[in-house]
């Protein structure tokens, strides 16, 4: 029965050994902590600021808009980094293999 679980492990699991889910499960945290993180910060920076200055929500809105911008930019370039770690693997494996291609 041990055996069975193991070889099962084995086949889902990369070259690397990796899991198949392990990269998404990566990149999800991490989309998620540049969509909470920023947002969290902004929100209880901007409600002290609002009550040390009497501001209404003033600096709360602000903070929040700019949490919003670096929210996307980040996930924007979060995004780009891993398509390009997914490229650099992709082609790592094509060049284990014999190109069959005729360049005429």
């Amino acid at each position: 029965m041990d055996n069975n679980l193991k070889d099962k492990n084995n086949q889902a699991s990369d070259q690397t050994g990796q899991a198949w889910w392990e990269p998404a499960l990566v990149i999800g945290g991490q989309m998620v902590g540049w969509i909470v993180g920023p947002l969290l910060i902004a929100l209880f920076l901007g409600k002290w600021l609002d009550n040390k200055y009497q501001s209404g929500p003033k600096f709360l809105l602000i903070l929040v808009g700019i949490a919003f911008i670096s929210s996307n930019i980040g996930i924007v370039l979060n995004t780009i980094n891993f398509s390009k770690s997914l490229d650099k693997e992709k082609n790592k494996n094509n060049g284990n293999r014999s190109d069959t291609t005729n360049s005429d």
